[in-house]
């Protein structure tokens, strides 16, 4: 079953029913519905009007909760900033590698599941790369029939609520950095660390703070807020239904 994370401005799919589902770190609230003859489970992280900012999120508890109701992939969407200037706006991109030095929760906790001494099943992490190459093949190969240019990159983790300096947005782009927002980092080592293969599916809104001289206005990132939304609608619907048995190649090595 496809596992699908939605941000902002993707907040609810017609004809999909919302469940309760308790884990461990809480109770969550996900829908559940087909789509494109695909069962699928949503996740909006950020709840209804947008309840939860990027340092409300319960992680672990969306995460797991996925994973305990049949998702065996995970799509997670963001609308992200540039941290390139020869980048256009507008334009579909998809997570290659991560830059989340902090690897911390937004309560200042470890970004893991493997909080307890002993616990079994504990384990290291060991990943080439936190996103799929085989699901990333997939959504490349249904953008192409409607995008010409589709960008890999590296995206970066910030924590927010609040955007970033100057200074900062120029340490990232130092560090390889090549598109930005506050949600996908802990998603993606808690996917991996569940061995749930995972994709980053991202639209550029906006550069981020000094990439350009001319900020970009508020008129033209909400219009491509719009069109980030539909993009990834049209995308789940696109989708073939053998995309959730894409396996998974990263290694957890675990102590029982």
């Amino acid at each position: 079953m496809i596992g699908l994370i939605s941000g902002s401005g993707f907040y609810g799919i017609d004809g999909f029913e919302e469940q309760s589902v308790a884990t461990r770190y809480g109770v969550v609230t996900l829908l559940r519905g087909e789509v494109g003859g695909k069962k699928a489970l949503l996740l909006p992280r950020h709840g209804k009007d947008h309840k939860y900012l990027p340092n409300h999120l319960n992680h672990r508890a969306n995460l797991l909760a996925l994973k305990q109701e049949g998702a065996t992939i995970i799509l997670s969407t963001s609308v992200c900033g540039l941290l390139r200037s020869d980048w256009k706006l507008g334009e579909p991109m998809l997570g290659t590698d991560l830059l989340f030095e902090e690897n911390r929760l937004p309560g200042g906790e470890i970004c893991t599941f493997f909080d307890q001494p002993g616990e079994i099943g504990r384990g290291h992490l060991i990943a080439g790369s936190y996103f799929d190459a085989d699901l990333n093949l997939v959504i490349r190969q249904i953008w192409e029939k409607e995008y010409p240019i589709i960008r890999n990159g590296c995206y970066v983790h910030a924590n927010g609520p609040r955007f970033n300096s100057k200074a900062e947005i120029k340490l990232m782009r130092s560090a390889g950095g090549d598109f930005i927002s506050q949600t996908c980092g802990p998603e993606a080592i808690l996917a991996n660390e569940l061995e749930l293969p995972y994709a980053l599916v991202a639209y550029s809104i906006d550069y981020a703070n000094g990439v350009i001289e001319e900020p970009t206005s508020m008129e033209e990132l909400i219009a491509n807020l719009k069109k980030g939304s539909l993009l990834f609608q049209r995308l789940l619907e696109a989708l073939p239904p053998e995309i959730a048995k894409v396996s998974f190649k990263n290694f957890v090595y675990r102590f029982s």
